[in-house]
């Protein structure tokens, strides 16, 4: 789950757009690309289990998904759209939709759409299958784009998972349930399941305080108003516990601080990710990992 990136810098200018447009269909959706000027761009990408996260950068430039593009490259999935500066336009049949930093748009990636870039692009994306959607929602149907305030809390989690998630050096590993559910949720609106946004809500809390050895199933269920049984029955639904749901993503993160270059010891890594006890860190990590943590941060060294 480490990033790749890919960049035009340093390839020929002539053909920078078809590389770029190869990359692209490849990693993440399929576009026609137009530059009046040699495309500088990159694009940082995360690939999950079913779900698809990218860091984009780019000068002034245009995209276009025809029928003809869809035709070649279907993707049958719904792409969320991230700006981080620079506004953009949002073209599709019959209407154009600013698309600015603060609001963030989803769209069915197999209905036509354009856009253009003419300051510049910085934006996550993230495309997620619609068949791993449609179990979290009592209707998935995107026959036009939907925009929703970036500060909603939904929004606000998914974004900040996706921007930890895409940096160059991996920050915070991205967790694949919570994204399904956080999209589900902004795109479904109120025919997303009461049991997907309230799980969605407790995933979010999870990932911010997550580190805080106090963190417990009560914290989360008081947090987002909904008590402790109910909150169990909604993670159960997805096949996971509360305690075990913590405790990965805390393994996940270890995992990650083990392998960067500014890595502590073991027990200090054990206490940044919330555990008090370095004893029982060192197990579950191998019982997880098949290996021990001493072992990794020794060959990541």
């Amino acid at each position: 789950m480490l990033p790749t990136v890919f960049s035009t810098a340093g390839l020929p200018d002539a053909r920078r757009v078809e590389l770029w447009e190869s990359h692209n269909a490849t990693a993440l959706i399929g576009l026609d690309v137009h530059a009046a000027r040699p495309l500088e761009a990159t694009e940082v990408n995360i690939r999950l289990a079913q779900v698809q996260l990218a860091r984009v950068t780019g000068s002034p430039h245009a995209v276009r998904r025809t029928k003809a593009v869809i035709s070649r490259s279907p993707a049958d999935a719904v792409a969320v759209y991230v700006p981080v500066r620079a506004a953009s336009a949002f073209h599709y049949p019959k209407r154009t939709l600013p698309l600015a930093p603060g609001t963030i748009l989803a769209c069915d990636t197999d209905r036509p759409f354009a856009r253009d870039f003419t300051r510049g692009l910085e934006e996550l994306v993230i495309k997620v299958p619609k068949q791993a959607i449609e179990p979290r929602s009592d209707r998935l149907s995107l026959p036009a784009p939907v925009t929703r305030e970036a500060a909603s809390p939904y929004a606000r989690a998914l974004v900040k998972i996706t921007d930890r998630a895409t940096r160059a050096v991996l920050v915070s590993p991205a967790d694949e349930r919570t994204i399904l559910d956080l999209v589900a949720v902004l795109v479904g609106g109120q025919r997303a399941a009461c049991a997907v946004a309230h799980r969605a809500a407790a995933r979010a809390y999870i990932e911010e305080h997550l580190t805080d050895p106090n963190l417990s199933a009560g914290e989360v269920a008081a947090a987002i108003a909904i008590s402790e049984r109910q909150l169990s029955r909604v993670f159960a639904a997805d096949g996971v516990s509360v305690p075990r749901h913590i405790l990965s993503r805390r393994l996940d993160l270890a995992r990650v601080l083990l392998t960067g270059p500014e890595a502590g010891a073991v027990a200090d890594v054990a206490a940044q990710c919330g555990f008090t006890s370095a004893a029982y860190f060192s197990h579950v990590f191998r019982e997880r990992f098949g290996q021990r943590a001493s072992e990794l941060r020794f060959s990541a060294i």
